[in-house]
Formats: structure tokens, sequence, C-alpha cells
């Protein structure tokens, strides 16, 4: 059974996102990431990572109007095989959308994916920084 380990929030501002989840809810700061698509902080609860994302613009996003959209953009599952998982959600009627990271042994490595409504979501193996594996 896959897991659900992520879930990504596009915000306004970063930081002033980040301090107010780790104030509010306790959850620690795993990292933080700036890609030429946008820029994100992670934060974890020891089991699943909330990514907190600044998208630039269309690519990656998926948003014709990234700089207006804030809310829940994607969530993620991890996965003990990435090829079967990959080969049920296209079977499904899902659709691959890009591979963010080099290797699958990456920590954060995730395929993305459509659903049959446009839904995005990632899969993963080894999971996301702050995750826990069971």
């Amino acid at each position: 059974m896959a897991k659900l380990r992520h879930i990504a929030v596009v915000v306004k501002d970063l930081e002033k996102a980040a301090q107010f989840y780790e104030k509010v809810f306790d959850l620690k700061r795993v990292g933080e990431e700036h890609l030429e698509m946008g820029s994100g902080i992670y934060l974890s609860d020891g089991v699943i990572n909330l990514a907190l994302l600044k998208y630039k613009g269309e690519t990656g996003s998926g948003l014709k109007d990234a700089a207006s959209f804030v809310g829940t953009h994607h969530f993620g599952l991890q996965v003990d095989d990435l090829e079967a998982a990959r080969k049920r959600i296209e079977a499904a009627g899902g659709k691959f959308f890009f591979t963010l990271g080099k290797s699958k042994e990456d920590s954060n490595f995730e395929m993305k994916f459509k659903d049959p409504d446009g839904v995005i979501f990632d899969i993963s193996e080894k999971g996301w920084l702050g995750t826990k594996k069971d």
C-alpha cells in the first residue's frame, strides 16, 4: 500500500509561511531548495513532508498564472516500486507529467503525474525530507 507522505502548498511568502507553521504547529524545518522553476522550504512532523513552494511560472507548476495561485498544489505518495506504480497509474488513465531529481536514490526524487481530472501528484520510493517509510 502506498503511504501519503508529502503535501505541497503554494504560498506568497516562503519565510513568513514557514515561520507560521513552525510556530503554530511545531513543525521542523528539514530543508530548503532553490531551482530554476521556483523555491521551496520543507517542514516535517516526522512522518509527512509539508513543502511550501513559490513557483516562478508554468514550468513545473503546470499553472498558466503561477504568480497569482495560492493553495494546495499537489500531494505525494511513497511507493515500494516506482515502475510498477507508474504502470498502474497509466493503466488507470493517469498521465506522466515529469521527473524531479536525478536518481530515485536521492531524497526528494519524485515522478510527477496527473490523474484523469488533471490533479497533480508525485510518487517516490525513498520519500521526501522528513518523511517516514512505515
